[in-house]
């Protein structure tokens, strides 16, 4: 088989914008490893023609074709980071070919947010695939999807690599900036640095609840808390609400909280912070918990998908977030070895090298082609 994954180019584009990139680079590196596939292209949606610079060099290697010279170079085309042309699909699945709507974001977020706010973003053919594929995060919304686009919803394996994070750290490196969690009296024990870094443009992550923990903490009689780094803000800095909110924490009357823009995770990291603190609403599988991890920093999260791994606690529990990051700050030096052996588990587990992840995809391409 010939797989196609879309991507859309433009100008400026960063792979770190945003993780549906990296949800294409992953799944990529799996289908070029896995049996019975002999190519994988991606489609550009596009106008720019290259991927963007900061993509590692195995991802730019792969074929970049105009989507509309594909119709005879794929056998299936995944619809996954830019939306293809409909007249496209039609002729292509006249012909014979298959589609997968692969929907990575949380659907129904995505669905009611751009109708609510009168946002832009990419409507097609509800009914235009063959097959929707999403991620275990999004296994509640199964039904709504299987309604909305009259075809079979399946769940497939999340992946996740570090060969997207290592080209980041290897560019900040030449900035003579090093990544990695370092205990001792640079560790989170002395002093916490926390970084917030929900990206602030929908409810289902935002910075609100990590902040209330991290001020919560501050609040105690022996506080541990140095800093709290929060990236992703700046745009919403002289809003009301969000001005009235940060200024009423004793974070801010102790000058202890900064807001910032967009910034790379590895730099943010090496210069700022050495704890991450991430909290979402049913979006639980973020490319920011597996960075963390990584990097063998201190992750207090509620993601009931990443119990096992970090600092865990249930939905929007404060007072049990407080109990976390408290825990990590004072035990994570101690218990660093335990600590990374229970990560790089869960790294295993999510690789594209993993034959069960591999296996799980084959079988649907499989199946998808064999039906008349």
């Amino acid at each position: 088989m010939r797989i196609g994954l879309s991507v859309l180019t433009r100008a400026g584009q960063s792979l770190w914008e945003n993780g549906i990139g990296q949800n294409v680079a992953f799944l990529a590196t799996l289908l070029k490893n896995a049996p019975l596939v002999e190519g994988v292209y991606l489609l550009d949606c596009g106008d720019q023609g290259a991927l963007p610079g900061d993509a590692p060099a195995e991802f730019r290697s792969l074929p970049l074709i105009p989507l509309a010279s594909a119709g005879d170079v794929v056998d299936v085309a995944i619809e996954i980071a830019g939306g293809l042309d409909i007249e496209w699909v039609r002729r292509f699945r006249a012909r014979g070919g298959k589609i997968v709507c692969h929907i990575c974001g949380q659907p129904y977020a995505a669905l009611i947010e751009f109708s609510v706010f009168n946002r832009s973003g990419y409507w097609g053919d509800p009914t235009r695939a063959d097959e929707i594929w999403i991620l275990p995060k999004d296994r509640a919304f199964a039904p709504m999807l299987r309604s909305m686009h009259r075809c079979p919803v399946e769940i497939m394996p999340y992946l996740w690599a570090p060969n997207v994070l290592e080209h980041s750290i290897t560019e900040a490196r030449l900035e003579g900036l090093e990544f990695g969690y370092r205990p001792g009296p640079g560790g989170v024990k002395s002093a916490a640095r926390i970084g917030i870094f929900e990206p602030n443009l929908s409810p289902i992550k935002t910075c609100v609840i990590s902040a209330m923990i991290c001020d919560a903490l501050n609040r105690e009689a022996s506080p541990v808390v140095e800093s709290v780094s929060l990236y992703n803000g700046a745009h919403m800095q002289g809003q009301t609400t969000f001005d009235f909110f940060r200024n009423s924490l004793s974070l801010h009357d102790e000058n202890k909280i900064a807001v910032y823009g967009r910034e790379y995770f590895v730099r943010a990291m090496s210069k700022s912070c050495n704890v991450v603190i991430s909290h979402q609403l049913q979006c639980e599988q973020n490319y920011l918990y597996l960075d963390a991890l990584y990097g063998d920093y201190p992750l207090v999260h509620n993601s009931p998908l990443f119990a096992h791994v970090g600092y865990y606690f249930e939905d929007s529990d404060i007072a049990e977030g407080v109990n976390q990051l408290r825990r990590a700050c004072l035990t994570h030096d101690e218990n660093l070895e335990r600590y990374r052996a229970r990560s790089r588990a869960e790294m295993d587990r999510l690789s594209p090298s993993n034959p069960s992840n591999a296996a799980a995809y084959v079988r649907r391409l499989i199946a998808l082609k064999s039906e008349s």
